[in-house]
């Protein structure tokens, strides 16, 4: 009796135990480079308008203490446990997302066809995310300027984007 051949997802999820640190390695290394471009990008806008770490003290306000002095957001002053909690949580959100991507892009390319779908699952998370935020985080976006929210999300994936290609060179997209 001839042996059933594996199918092309079998065959990813029955990698090489180096190959799948690889993968979460690479899933790593791109959501900190999606956190720290973010982190950037509001930093010199923050700088630029005479407040740095004004966006991470306005979401740790708003995360970890409910929004409580949120009414005044102009007059908050800057916390450094803020910013670093929220720089930490901010921080391991990405690195879930990169890890998640890594390991979509790491099946499809063993099977082009897929590759369409995380490209579709990227455009879709992308357009959630900020109908999410616009929702549900009306006043913080408000606070900060939804461009520079979009922005800062456009950064972050291009950021992402670029350094997973670099690591998955053989990678085709087929619909």
């Amino acid at each position: 009796m001839a042996a059933r051949p594996e199918s092309r997802l079998e065959v990813v999820h029955s990698l090489d135990p180096r190959d799948t640190a690889t993968i979460y390695q690479d899933g790593i290394v791109a959501g900190v480079l999606g956190a720290a471009a973010v982190a950037l990008w509001f930093l010199i806008l923050d700088t630029i308008g005479g407040r740095p770490f004004y966006t991470p003290t306005v979401l740790g306000t708003a995360l970890f203490r409910r929004g409580a002095d949120l009414n005044a957001p102009g007059g908050l002053p800057i916390s450094l446990e803020m910013v670093g909690m929220f720089t930490w949580v901010h921080t391991l959100v990405f690195v879930a997302i990169g890890g998640i991507a890594s390991r979509l892009l790491a099946i499809a390319e063993q099977n082009p066809s897929f590759g369409f779908g995380v490209l579709l699952l990227f455009v879709m998370f992308q357009a959630g995310f900020t109908v999410a935020a616009m929702l549900l985080a009306a006043p913080i976006v408000g606070l900060l300027g939804w461009p520079a929210v979009l922005a800062a999300n456009l950064i972050a994936a291009g950021a992402m984007a670029a350094y997973l290609w670099s690591r998955h060179r053989t990678l085709t997209v087929a619909p």
